[in-house]
């Protein structure tokens, strides 16, 4: 599993580099990319803070299978996770205000 940065979608923001714990994301060429993509550890925090969506993750075998991904857009209090599989989509929505109270 790793992370995904379409560079034609990146703003230059590098909020994404500043969230990594690993330290992973470094601008190149005047836009965010990762480093060694194996050394991802899967934790999402890039996605979560890029504006522009143009982080996936690419899901692995076990949680999806070959191909699949998912993204994630923040609107207002809403955070959608949604996951693509061969050719079909799920989205899940969570708001902010009340995603811990379980």
């Amino acid at each position: 599993m790793s992370i995904t940065i379409d560079r034609s979608i990146c703003i230059s923001c590098m909020r994404c580099a500043d969230a990594c714990p690993g330290n992973l994301i470094w601008k190149k060429d005047g836009k965010a990319d990762i480093r060694i993509p194996s050394d991802c550890w899967g934790c999402t925090s890039c996605m979560k803070v890029c504006p522009a969506g143009a982080i996936r993750f690419r899901l692995g075998a076990d949680i999806g299978g070959t191909g699949a991904y998912m993204t994630y857009k923040k609107e207002g209090h809403t955070g959608r996770w949604t996951v693509f599989n061969k050719g079909s989509s799920e989205t899940i929505e969570v708001d902010d205000r009340s995603s811990n109270k379980y």
